[in-house]
């Protein structure tokens, strides 16, 4: 029997659950999966893999190095997830990633900051037309932490 539809933020590298992005969305979706990881990727996208244990029809947030971690999860399980926002996704680097790496029709927003000077927007452009067949890019005047355009996103939509 399946769970109910489930949302998950995925923070970034050096962040938690307790960072700017966390706090926002518990606020405004306190049914939202908000946890913390640790450790190498694998060891990141193992604890993914448990938090969503039985969950369909996942709507994924993922930030930076979660961006990543979320576009992993939804190559090995495509058909458990729903849609994909990421905010600068470090997909860039997805190569070295382990685990299958191949094209997706999951839907896929991305917001990349036009002023990102941590993840390199234009290695972004190319790996998501590369792996995401159903994407919009969102390029916008903004840094890595997208503090200016975070709270403008349409999160009610992108996580209905």
């Amino acid at each position: 029997m399946r769970d109910p539809v489930c949302s998950i933020f995925i923070h970034g590298l050096e962040s938690s659950n307790k960072g700017t992005k966390s706090v926002y969305f518990r606020e405004k979706f306190p049914d939202m999966i908000i946890p913390t990881f640790v450790g190498t990727l694998p060891e990141r996208l193992s604890a993914l893999d448990e938090f969503l244990l039985n969950q369909w029809d996942i709507r994924m947030v993922g930030s930076s190095f979660g961006g990543l971690m979320g576009a992993l999860f939804a190559m090995e399980n495509e058909a458990r997830v729903k849609r994909l926002t990421l905010l600068a996704p470090a997909i860039h680097m997805i190569q070295y990633a382990p685990g299958k790496i191949r094209p997706i029709s999951v839907p896929v927003c991305i917001y990349h900051g036009t002023e990102d000077e941590v993840i390199p927007l234009k290695e972004v452009e190319i790996a998501a037309a590369e792996f995401f067949t159903n994407l919009t890019f969102h390029k916008v005047r903004d840094d890595h932490l997208l503090h200016k355009t975070f709270k403008t996103i349409d999160w009610e939509n992108l996580l209905a």
